[in-house]
């Protein structure tokens, strides 16, 4: 299955500077795989080093958040569109 990838302006060194690219996968955890391959360093600032995805990275497979629906499992159809978004902080003063 190939999927669109957007990336966020932060992992844009990992890509080329690229903003958006293609993965091979039929799951979440597949098209990591896939972009670790063809982009060595970004799947670490995805995943962390249990193999779940980073606290303060939101993953959407379709416009649906991975975290409400099967994780690194979601299944990722032939054209989906995939986002990885950093989570944004901020808080009052």
């Amino acid at each position: 299955m190939t999927v669109s990838v957007r990336i966020p302006t932060i992992l844009r060194s990992y890509t080329g500077d690229s903003s958006q690219v293609t993965a091979e996968g039929a799951t979440l955890a597949e098209v990591l795989d896939s972009l670790e391959q063809a982009h060595p360093g970004i799947k670490a600032r995805v995943v962390d080093e249990d193999g779940k995805l980073r606290r303060f990275v939101n993953i959407y497979v379709a416009e649906e958040d991975v975290r409400f629906a099967q994780g690194l499992d979601t299944t990722t159809p032939d054209g989906t569109q995939i986002s990885i978004i950093p989570a944004v902080a901020g808080g009052s003063r």
